[in-house]
């Protein structure tokens, strides 16, 4: 199969990893005060070919993420696992994606086939890209918005922002959960 097929996220397919501990994560430490780490990280997408949803033809990704805090590299501090879906004749491009705290998100964006650059957002309560929650991240640690673009850089390396806006139980500020690395390509 043609990977053209995956639009602006065929460069994704393989194995990935950043160099040592260049990431950056800001995130609610026990405290709920900010807690700023490094991190290393390897990701992998994998095709799956084309998912079709009756009329409508899409083409996945399977994808996982691993991270490791610095100083730490027995135990990851995050994983996820999901696809990555591209809708070619609505340019929609998707990230679908469930974290083992309890927390799922579908994000999406419209970008062009051809793009080297792509946002995709989710906003709670919304129907189509939505944020869903357990009862304890819903009470304690709402996450109202994410917000994640990717770049690539060259056909070797792409980087990736993130945001998710959470409303910390007692605090009157937004928190900006934060996140951001470059990853290079290994297979």
């Amino acid at each position: 199969m043609d990977n053209k097929c995956y639009g602006p996220l065929a460069f994704l397919i393989g194995k990935w990893s950043s160099n040592e501990w260049a990431g950056e994560n800001r995130a609610p430490d026990p405290n709920r005060e900010v807690e700023n780490t490094k991190f290393r990280q390897e990701m992998t997408f994998v095709p799956i070919g084309q998912v079709d949803n009756h009329e409508q033809k899409l083409f996945a990704l399977r994808y996982s993420t691993i991270a490791w805090e610095e100083g730490d590299d027995e135990s990851p501090f995050h994983e996820e696992v999901g696809y990555w879906i591209w809708d070619a004749e609505n340019k929609q491009v998707m990230k679908s994606f469930i974290v083992p705290r309890g927390i799922s998100v579908t994000a999406g964006g419209t970008t062009d086939p051809n793009s080297h650059m792509f946002e995709v957002t989710a906003d709670v309560g919304c129907e189509t890209y939505g944020i869903c929650s357990n009862k304890f991240l819903d009470e304690e640690f709402k996450s109202i918005r994410y917000e994640l673009k990717m770049e690539k850089i060259n056909e070797n390396s792409f980087r990736y922002d993130e945001d998710t806006l959470i409303k910390i139980k007692g605090q009157k500020e937004i928190f900006h959960h934060t996140e951001k690395n470059i990853l290079n390509k290994v297979m």
